[in-house]
């Protein structure tokens, strides 16, 4: 089935405080992909930015950046689960059927949580 993109809009007003809201499970979901993907991205480019040279360029093409600057600094695996991040948040983001959501949803909280700890890991 198709999602309905305004229940973005009914979860905005319950993550804005409006209590009484529904919204539905498909919408948590995607936004939880979402959102791990920035927590996983912004943690390691302002990582790579403090502590290895990367200089970002505030525009999109950050994304793509960053990728490549782990993989030239020998973080490949910190790389790969960037891009299958950034795969699911684009699928979660845009595409009107997502199959397998919740099982994204997983994979998608694992990874961004394998990513920041192992940039805490090189940062001790």
């Amino acid at each position: 089935m198709r999602f309905d993109w305004r229940e973005f809009l009914d979860l905005a007003y319950f993550l804005g405080g409006e209590k009484d809201i529904r919204y539905s499970q498909e919408s948590a979901y995607r936004s939880a992909v979402s959102r791990a993907y920035y927590a996983a991205f912004c943690y390691a480019r302002n990582y790579a930015r403090d502590n290895e040279g990367f200089t970002p360029s505030r525009s999109a093409k950050d994304h793509k950046n960053l990728r490549e600057h782990f993989r030239r600094t020998g973080k490949i695996e910190i790389a790969s689960k960037l891009e299958e991040l950034s795969q699911w948040r684009r699928n979660c983001d845009y595409d009107d059927i997502i199959d397998n959501l919740q099982v994204i949803v997983e994979n998608a909280l694992k990874n961004a949580k394998a990513i920041i700890k192992e940039l805490l890991n090189y940062a001790c």
